[in-house]
């Protein structure tokens, strides 16, 4: 089991990587937008895991590959942390406060939606 939880965390930690360099391209560097973006998508997607699990839909090693080792992977607390004390630290509060509310609404919101999505794809 820990090694599909290693495999899938390696695919998420790929993942966050190319989203990582596709936001930056695209938005530059003024804002952790891509630390963002996986964190909301992680969130939804791990909504609809939990929603997977209560079902059940898959194999529980298979829920907790995607869950512990992709998602786990793919999402970041640690970089949401520096990069906000990087912001406090620079003299942008707020920009470092739209990052924390952004990202913990966000992830509450885009959780739950990950929730009800699931719960309409599988009653």
């Amino acid at each position: 089991m820990v090694w599909w939880i290693m495999a899938a965390g390696a695919l998420g930690t790929g993942a966050r990587y190319l989203v990582g360099v596709w936001v930056l391209e695209r938005f530059g560097a003024g804002f952790p937008y891509a630390t963002m973006a996986v964190n909301l998508i992680g969130c939804f997607l791990l909504g609809m895991v939990t929603h997977f699990s209560a079902v059940p839909v898959g194999s529980p090693e298979l829920r907790a590959a995607v869950a512990i080792g992709l998602l786990g992977g793919f999402t970041t607390y640690s970089s949401f942390n520096q990069e906000t004390l990087a912001m406090l630290t620079h003299g942008a509060a707020g920009a470092a406060a739209l990052n924390v509310v952004m990202t913990l609404a966000g992830g509450l919101i885009t959780g739950w939606l990950g929730l009800v999505f699931a719960r309409q794809l599988v009653a």
